[in-house]
């Protein structure tokens, strides 16, 4: 099928809830795609931090073949073999939480909302349902994570939202601790906000957020979605600040591609819920557990975390050395390789669309950001092809 029949065909059939790019990729392997032209990309963005392991792993691609020759869904009304063996890895890496599946992002970040006010309102009371989120944060597209998003846009039209959640600025310890009432039951934050831009939560922050949670009896939830699963060189984000959550969720690269979503407790929140109080058609089923438990093995067996972490430190350099050809780069920021780069100047997205053309795959957030959330297999020489790239898509694009 030709592009401009692609195009077509989406604007004619599709709920046009997407601004879409006129390009369409037909193949992808390792850190490459391939359009409907032909043409060669390198992609920085991984299907937005969900390609963790390089397109089409040939271990997930064969878990899910042998998988879906087997036994693709069953429902929770059973015991799944591969879900328990899943959550048996997860228990392991996370140091002893248990796991809920769903089926992404969103909905794990709902259940966290669930089982937070539930665990509360049994240990503390009813009166306990408040939950204290940041600005400019995201959780999801569900009414209630939309609710919880500190980003007008996303709510616009929606309304009225779920009630129940108080907004305080990112990195501001004294307003989270002034936005606690007597019907906070919880904080929830993201260890790194992605889709405002690449901000990383300062280690006052975090540390104080939990010490606050501790002192007032609340919970401490953490949307990981993004970060977890070796994105910024450790495992789970949080690990950089030496502190434990009560609640944290996954999605994105958990499954190397294939949709899933977790959301894990320790045991004693897990306790909030009892059979009934939450559940999901989908989630856990064998075929996604498949995909799940290989790309998990590939994390460990490839060392990814090791990677992310030398191979983020490298291309951090790397676009940080940019700034003496290019004033318009600003800050270089990000953990691993989940890397903003902010310009001097609104030309974000014509940067992007340089890029494109040079067969470079980046994001532009809003005007003025870079986000590089390349698959975790990257190489040296992929993140030297990429400075090349980006330098003449810059100069292209009018900066200097």
């Amino acid at each position: 099928m030709e592009l401009q029949e692609i195009v077509e065909n989406t604007d004619k059939y599709i709920i046009h809830t997407y601004g879409r790019l006129p390009m369409a990729f037909v193949r992808g392997e390792g850190t490459r795609l391939w359009d409907t032209e032909g043409k060669e990309y390198l992609d920085l963005l991984g299907g937005i931090a969900v390609v963790g392991l390089g397109h089409c792993h040939p271990k997930v691609v064969a878990a899910i073949q042998k998988q879906a020759a087997t036994l693709m869904h069953t429902s929770n009304l059973y015991h799944i073999p591969l879900q328990a063996q899943l959550a048996e890895k997860l228990y392991e890496f996370s140091g002893g939480y248990r796991s809920f599946y769903c089926n992404s992002g969103a909905e794990a970040n709902e259940a966290a909302i669930k089982l937070a006010r539930k665990y509360s309102k049994k240990k503390h009371g009813e009166h306990k349902y408040e939950i204290i989120v940041t600005q400019n944060s995201f959780h999801g597209r569900t009414l209630t994570t939309v609710a919880a998003t500190g980003q007008p846009k996303y709510q616009k039209g929606f309304e009225p939202l779920p009630a129940g959640f108080r907004f305080v600025p990112f990195n501001d310890l004294a307003a989270a601790r002034d936005a606690v009432t007597e019907n906070t039951c919880a904080v929830m934050i993201e260890p790194i906000q992605g889709e405002s831009g690449i901000y990383p939560a300062t280690d006052s922050f975090m540390v104080g957020l939990r010490a606050l949670c501790d002192e007032k009896g609340m919970l401490l939830v953490l949307d990981e979605v993004q970060t977890g699963i070796a994105r910024t060189g450790r495992m789970f984000a949080h690990e950089y600040y030496g502190i434990q959550p009560d609640i944290f969720t996954l999605a994105k690269s958990i499954a190397g591609g294939f949709p899933m979503g977790v959301m894990l407790a320790t045991e004693g929140v897990a306790s909030g819920f009892q059979p009934g109080d939450h559940a999901s058609t989908f989630g856990g089923n064998p075929l996604a557990c498949a995909a799940g438990l290989a790309a998990c093995e590939v994390v460990v067996e490839e060392n990814l975390v090791g990677n992310a972490a030398e191979m983020g430190k490298y291309f951090i350099g790397q676009l940080s050395g940019l700034r003496h050809e290019f004033t318009a780069i600003g800050d270089v920021r990000g953990k691993g390789l989940m890397i903003g780069v902010e310009l001097t100047e609104p030309k974000a997205k014509d940067v992007q669309t340089a890029c494109f053309s040079n067969g470079l795959i980046l994001n532009a957030i809003g005007d003025t950001v870079l986000r590089l959330v390349p698959p975790l297999t990257i190489t040296r020489g992929n993140i030297d092809e990429a400075i090349c790239k980006l330098r003449r898509s810059m100069t292209a694009a009018g900066l200097a």
